[in-house]
């Protein structure tokens, strides 16, 4: 039970820096991105809309996991009738 709890935690962290991570590449031109992020790029001016896109969405994913993960447990056999 504590890997799943591991598990969960670790795809929420996941998830709101992703979100935090669309958030900046939407906010900041690319010269103004830190150099360790991609798509960091000397003297541009332009922003990086796709990659936020594609970062917003793998985050959304990763908090929608957790969120699944958490619900409540299913039993494997079918309910008698």
């Amino acid at each position: 039970m504590r890997n799943d709890r591991l598990l969960v935690a670790l795809a929420v962290v996941a998830g709101v820096a992703l979100i935090v991570l669309a958030v900046v590449y939407w906010v900041e031109p690319a010269k103004s991105l830190p150099s360790f992020i991609p798509g960091h790029e000397a003297g541009s001016g332009h922003h990086h809309v796709k990659h936020g896109i594609a970062a917003f969405f793998v985050g959304l994913a990763c908090l929608v996991f957790a969120w699944f993960r958490t619900g409540p447990k299913r039993s494997a056999t079918p309910p008698l009738t």
